[in-house]
């Protein structure tokens, strides 16, 4: 394999890193019974907060620390809006993706155009040497070696500590949660505070190290939609929701690609393709919850209708029963 076959296979886990801290975030905060629908904004306001204060002070520190400061305090304006205030948290999520786009493309428009050093590359010694999968994987910027981590500390946190089972808990069956001594409401602002901070991280890694801050051009809009989608797609689960993170890009990557092989397509197909294709794949991880599904499959040979439930049963995802449901102290 030559080294730009190796480099463009690189880039994909380079591109994937801000999507898997947005979905990670978005896993966190949806384990904890609320839904961020603001991301998609939330995710282009950050991106424009990163790059406007990296540029400003020249560090790239403080630009992290403002974005993952914004999406913290964008995400808990919905948590207190639908626990504090018990609005609902579609409309005050939609609108606060409306408010936040707008407000981006407002106050970023000074910073259009201006330049930026990018996140380094820093090769990893004796990792980054490893045949074919070292310039791949250990070939990168340190953020996306935090992906990685992320994604099995995120792992491992839910569903192998005691605090990530009280996350479970106040997702699932809060009531129970709160018998047991959890102090829902006040853990539910902590858990959205913690995953609208990844969220503004994710943001920053955009503008930062994937692409820079270009205003409506920058083609970050529609990306915190996929990550709800990709969220969903992954069963609320850190390791899935990676997957499907890196499946996405791979879409992205495959797109630019194909269109010097294929220059009768229009190029704006194949940009918008990964889009409608991840909402296919939600669609078919939730086909085997349908009645016409079971009736089709009871039709088949059993050999072959118990494989195919297999794999539908493995597919399947199931949202955390308290998902949306505002909870109060009896």
């Amino acid at each position: 394999m030559d080294s730009s076959t190796i480099s463009s296979i690189g880039s994909i886990f380079a591109w994937a890193g801000p999507v898997i801290f947005a979905v990670i975030g978005e896993t966190i905060t949806e384990r904890a019974g609320v839904m961020n629908l603001s991301l998609n904004g939330s995710l282009i306001l950050t991106a424009m907060v990163g790059f406007a204060i990296a540029t400003i002070t020249h560090n790239f520190l403080a630009g992290f620390l403002a974005a993952a400061l914004v999406g913290a305090l964008v995400a808990l304006l919905i948590a207190f809006m639908s626990i504090g205030l018990k609005q609902s948290q579609v409309a005050v999520g939609y609108v606060l993706a409306m408010a936040t786009k707008s407000l981006a493309y407002f106050m970023g428009a000074p910073y259009v155009g201006k330049p930026v050093i990018l996140l380094p590359v820093i090769p990893i010694p004796f990792l980054s040497q490893i045949p074919l999968i070292g310039p791949i994987l250990f070939k990168q910027t340190l953020l996306t070696y935090f992906s990685y981590l992320l994604i099995i500390a995120a792992y491992i946190y839910i569903f192998k500590t005691h605090q990530g089972l009280i996350l479970q808990g106040i997702g699932e069956r809060p009531s129970a949660a709160y018998v047991r001594g959890a102090n829902v409401n006040l853990l539910r602002y902590i858990y959205v505070g913690v995953g609208g901070a990844f969220v503004g991280v994710g943001g920053a890694l955009y503008s930062l190290s994937v692409k820079t801050w270009n205003g409506q051009l920058s083609g970050f809009d529609g990306i915190g939609w996929i990550v709800l989608a990709i969220t969903i797609f992954g069963g609320w689960h850190p390791i899935k929701g990676a997957l499907g993170s890196y499946l996405f890009v791979l879409l992205q990557y495959l797109g630019i690609v194909l269109q010097p092989l294929m220059p009768q397509v229009n190029s704006r197909v194949l940009q918008v393709a990964p889009f409608p294709l991840m909402i296919l794949a939600l669609l078919f991880v939730n086909i085997g919850n349908t009645d016409w599904v079971d009736r089709t499959l009871a039709g088949l040979p059993e050999n072959v209708r118990r494989t195919i439930a297999k794999v539908l049963r493995a597919l399947n995802t199931r949202q955390p029963a308290a998902l949306g449901i505002p909870f109060e102290n009896e």
